[in-house]
């Protein structure tokens, strides 16, 4: 009688200290767990050889991307319930390490080996970035990390991010999020405009630009002049012809260039959107120093960054394994307080910040949704496994937001003048309508 799932889920459960939350599913079948749970598909052997031979966040990421693991069920619910047992055991392995001490746990690892069969550790799925980490971020790592990320395929995106083409958060209406994505997006667009105080024939910079979506808005919306850096040959394929087909050439410069050899300053705003993430803590103060310099006495940066929780030690903090394996290399999360201070060191005056952790929780969920509905199409024009990094990836982020384990800021700073005119209404946040 097929017992797998049942000796599995004792293992486990013996590993851990706690019962599984979730509903097993062996490879022979059998079945272990509350019912009604979302079932967790062990479908061979292997998937246990990658959790032992990379124990943590890492081996399972590598099961799920093989499809040696899967979920059946509702996967936020799944994760959700998981995420006691797993990702808040530690930053990394250290936490699971620290359980292994245990008698016990040393004998549910026998255990699990036994069941796992031969002893041989089985390859990274190709999708995982092979090389060592590295956190210097020199133009060459940051290019080759953001090529990674970005130079998956314009189509693959379209599926997932929509008509707007816009990777960052956007912008809900309350209480519930009832506009589309598309008009969200918009809404976020414009926010950021009016919180710069675009006005027809300045210059704005915007830094990261993606497919062009905030340089086209900003162009067609307020007549600002806009010159737009990614370090993605296909982003900015994709957003020249954006702006051709929407007659703004004379307005808007999609370059393939890094950030820090812009020269053709000084500039009336900057943008900056999603892309402060990759710049690393050990750059970030020569990264607000550039564009210090490139703005006008004056002139205004937002800057729209993700940010984590502050820990009480900071030299312990160490990037999330999954993430930097297959989604950002060399990316890192900064406290907000730490963003601030080194844009205050830079010689900002921050203005104003805005804390939008619940919008970025229905963004993702609507991402996902979309690559949910669009899957087949999505594995043809990637992988599966590169399909399946995607889902885990916004899915296990939409409830890190909703969490409060990660949140996201909109950072308003001026290059104010010795003068001290900062040009900032007395009463700033009416961002909603026209300034005067």
């Amino acid at each position: 009688m097929p017992d797998a799932a049942l000796r599995l889920a004792r293992l486990l459960e013996q590993l851990m200290g706690n019962p599984l939350p979730v509903r097993l599913r062996a490879w022979d079948g059998s079945e272990s767990g509350p019912p009604g749970a979302p079932v967790l598909v062990v479908r061979n052997r292997r998937a246990l050889r990658r959790l032992l031979f990379k124990p943590g966040e890492l081996g399972l990421a590598r099961a799920w991307v093989s499809g040696d693991l899967t979920v059946e069920g509702d996967l936020y619910t799944a994760l959700d319930l998981l995420s006691g047992m797993i990702w808040e055991r530690g930053e990394d392995a250290r936490g699971l390490a620290a359980t292994l001490r245990a008698p016990e746990a040393r004998a549910a690892v026998r255990g699990l080996v036994k069941m796992a069969g031969l002893p041989l550790p089985p390859s990274p799925p190709p999708e995982e970035v092979r090389r060592r980490p590295s956190h210097l971020h020199t133009r060459r790592t940051d290019k080759r990390a953001i090529s990674h990320h970005y130079d998956v395929g314009n189509d693959f995106y379209e599926l997932v991010l929509g008509p707007s083409m816009v990777y960052s958060c956007a912008y809900w209406p309350a209480p519930e999020p009832e506009a589309t994505l598309e008009q969200a997006q918009r809404d976020k667009l414009e926010l950021i405009c009016r919180k710069l105080d675009l006005k027809p024939g300045q210059r704005l910079l915007d830094v990261g630009c993606g497919w062009g979506s905030m340089a086209i808005h900003a162009a067609r919306e307020h007549g600002v002049r806009v010159v737009g850096v990614t370090l993605s040959q296909e982003q900015a394929a994709y957003g020249r012809k954006r702006v051709a087909d929407e007659g703004l050439t004379d307005q808007v410069e999609i370059r393939v260039q890094d950030y820090r050899d812009v020269v053709d300053g000084p500039y009336d705003a900057i943008s900056s959107i999603g892309m402060a993430e990759h710049v690393g803590a050990a750059r970030y103060l020569e990264y607000a120093s550039d564009l210090y310099a490139l703005l006008k006495p004056g002139g205004r940066l937002l800057n729209h960054q993700i940010g984590r929780r502050p820990q009480r030690d900071e030299s312990a903090y160490r990037v999330d394994e999954f993430i930097d394996a297959y989604v950002f290399p060399d990316g890192e999360l900064a406290p907000i307080g730490t963003t601030v201070t080194q844009l205050e060191r830079a010689g900002f005056e921050v203005r104003d910040v805005e804390a939008i952790r619940e919008h970025y929780a229905h963004t993702l969920r609507r991402w996902v949704a979309n690559l949910e509905a669009n899957w087949d199409e999505a594995v043809r024009l990637t992988s599966p496994g590169r399909a399946r990094v995607w889902r885990l990836y916004m899915a296990a982020s939409a409830l890190s937001f909703e969490r409060n384990r990660i949140g996201v800021n909109q950072v308003l700073a001026v290059k104010t003048p010795e003068s001290g005119d900062s040009g900032m209404p007395l009463r700033a946040r009416t961002w909603g309508a026209p300034t005067a």
